[in-house]
């Protein structure tokens, strides 16, 4: 959405949660950004003011990062509207109607999706369409 700028993308979360709050029209892509932001309660109190937009997520002391989190999961609402990978639309289909739940679907898609990055970083390289829509695959 910002390219590398992470300060604007955590305002873009946080001033799409106030319009929500405030009942203002969204666009499309703000809908999908609060529609994320409310299926996670337990980061809304980072939105409660924007110095909490500021704080750091350390890995190596237990934390996740909230935004990461939500991040992915605007991903996958991406690639699962336009089919890229092409296949995932389907493959989504047959998950939710495996686990049941849309979210839980998402987060079981969510562990696929950050292995796959994980993998590409490691090895310098983008990451494999093929390879991701396997590993999905083998959640059936």
């Amino acid at each position: 959405m910002f390219g590398q700028n992470r300060q604007q993308l955590r305002q873009m979360y946080y001033d799409v949660w106030q319009k929500k709050q405030a009942d203002e029209d969204l666009s499309s892509l703000e809908n999908m950004i609060a529609q994320v932001i409310s299926e996670h309660p337990e980061y809304h109190a980072i939105f409660a003011n924007e110095t909490s937009l500021q704080q750091e997520y350390f890995v190596e002391d237990g934390q996740s990062n909230p935004f990461l989190h939500m991040g992915l999961h605007i991903s996958l609402h991406e690639q699962i509207s336009t089919d890229r990978p092409a296949g995932i639309r389907k493959v989504y289909q047959q998950l939710q109607a495996k686990f049941g739940e849309v979210h839980d679907t998402e987060h079981q898609m969510i562990e696929c999706l950050t292995e796959s990055l994980w993998l590409a970083q490691r090895h310098n390289q983008a990451p494999s369409e093929s390879n991701y829509l396997i590993a999905l695959q083998k959640l059936l």
